[in-house]
């Protein structure tokens, strides 16, 4: 460790070339954003390639020097064999240093092989232990440290210390014509609905979405754009697109990109506990978030976003929230614990942000 130290230390001030790995979600991607955007501003010589999926490349378009290298890995970077070629290619990108922001199979993999090749290698400090013992029945009910501060943490690892307070949203981005074609022209406020999740248990139940989308629409002076994918989810949406005024379902007409400028551009986001809370947050846009049988305290609250927006079930009646880290794990009786959240909470919580 000393060693990668002495030998960071003496490049620092000089060009750097720094691998982030990053594999999983999209959430998990965009909570990256932030901590790049103050990493690179603070250290304008370092050059970062993030290894993930080339989809995710709009979310980094507009830092400098940050580019996204493609992980195959369900084709040439498959298995162990192909975990070595993927290695061996970024050998070849000169690559300075690695921030492993993911600890997996596939990272420990390669952790190995960099090591090898003799370059630095830093993990995320997941907090395994005390993520578990939230979630556990003997809690130790705490604020746990952001998955943001972690991922900074693995940069610092690297003799690289920033400070998340100092981050700045980028500006809103450009709307292309086909979001305004889609949308129509802003004479209303734009409001952002995303109502699924991963797992059902951090979903707000249809019935009462219905309710909170009927009331927003009937304002008049609210446009109701939903966010979702899939066919199940497109559905869904397209139903209460036909259903309530002022309602626009953009599942399945928009590329990545084109969604990113249009979040840029709403007023508020309403989410699930899911990705989408994650890109709103990145442009600094209000974000009021539904949260079921995870909770904020874990580390994964949008960034920048107070507490009082995270509208939480009722958590005398169900106190084994968290009941698990990531919403997997429902026990008997916690089935409907997002029924305990009334929706004239979460329209209230929307409309004091609109």
């Amino acid at each position: 460790m000393d060693q990668d130290r002495n030998s960071l230390s003496a490049k620092k001030g000089k060009s750097m070339h720094i691998l982030v790995i990053r594999f999983s979600a999209m959430g998990d991607i965009a909570m990256i954003v932030p901590v790049l955007s103050v990493l690179v501003k603070k250290y304008p010589e370092l050059t970062i390639t993030v290894l993930t999926r080339q989809f995710f490349a709009p979310l980094f378009s507009h830092l400098p020097n940050v580019r996204i290298y493609e992980a195959d890995l369900k084709g040439v970077h498959d298995g162990v064999l192909g975990l070595g070629t993927l290695a061996r290619e970024l050998r070849e990108e000169e690559i300075d240093a690695v921030a492993d922001l993911h600890d997996v199979l596939r990272t420990n993999v390669l952790r190995s092989l960099f090591y090898f090749y003799g370059i630095p290698f830093k993990q995320i400090d997941k907090g395994r232990s005390e993520k578990n013992a939230l979630s556990s029945n003997k809690k130790d009910f705490r604020q746990l440290k952001s998955t943001h501060q972690r991922y900074a943490d693995v940069f610092a690892e690297l003799g690289f210390t920033i400070d998340l307070s100092e981050y700045s949203p980028p500006p809103k981005r450009e709307l292309l014509p086909k979001v305004y074609d889609l949308i129509g022209k802003r004479s209303k406020k734009w409001l952002g609905i995303a109502p699924f999740a991963q797992h059902d248990s951090k979903c707000y139940p249809k019935d009462l979405m219905e309710e909170v989308i009927a009331e927003l629409s009937s304002k008049g002076n609210i446009k109701l754009i939903m966010f979702g994918g899939g066919d199940t989810e497109k559905a869904q949406l397209e139903e209460w697109e036909q259903k309530f005024e002022n309602c626009t379902s953009v599942v399945g007409k928009l590329s990545f990109a084109e969604e990113l400028s249009l979040i840029s551009n709403l007023d508020a986001m309403l989410s699930m506990d899911s990705g989408n809370a994650h890109l709103a947050a990145i442009f600094g846009i209000p974000v009021v978030s539904i949260w079921g049988v995870t909770h904020p305290f874990i580390g994964f609250k949008a960034f920048n976003q107070p507490i009082e927006n995270c509208i939480l079930p009722d958590l005398e009646k169900y106190p084994k929230i968290p009941t698990s880290v990531y919403g997997n794990k429902v026990p008997e009786g916690y089935e409907d614990v997002m029924r305990s959240i009334p929706p004239e909470k979460v329209i209230q919580t929307v409309l004091e942000n609109l």
